[in-house]
């Protein structure tokens, strides 16, 4: 009787085991979790209880904003004090310096490292000077 006691609590424990959870961000930057999964539209990931996250298959269509809503402003330029003109020129020598040696040049692209090797090196470094020449010298 005390076994067979033991067997259906753990039947009846079972499925909180592998109890769903989702998670996803909101536009104000809150990370939210829940056992229901958001409204629709809304990028959400799969949390699974052994601790890994897998994405599910593509979420709904999101809805158009409302012309009440107005989009992410764009990244707006710096201003051209003799500061941040400073700061340019130290970061483009530095640059230089970098693509001019012998060592490996590592940039970010899309979120990935890519190892910078020949004509995409000389490109950089072509890049670099023209901005150098532009705005440092003078």
């Amino acid at each position: 009787m005390h076994r067979s006691l033991i067997a259906v609590a753990l039947l009846l424990l079972a499925p909180l085991a592998t109890a769903q959870v989702y998670k996803w961000t909101d536009a104000s930057g809150t990370v939210h979790y829940s056992e229901a999964a958001p409204a629709r539209g809304t990028k959400y990931v799969k949390v699974t209880t052994t601790g890994t996250v897998e994405p599910l298959a593509a979420p709904a269509p999101a809805r158009t904003a409302p012309a009440s809503e107005t989009p992410a402003e764009p990244a707006r330029p710096m201003a051209d004090t003799p500061e941040n003109r400073s700061k340019l020129c130290e970061t483009l020598k530095t640059n230089l310096a970098a693509l001019q040696g012998s060592g490996p040049v590592v940039m970010q692209q899309n979120g990935k490292s890519v190892a910078l090797e020949g004509d995409q090196r000389k490109q950089q470094t072509a890049s670099a000077q023209a901005q150098y020449d532009q705005y440092c010298k003078g």
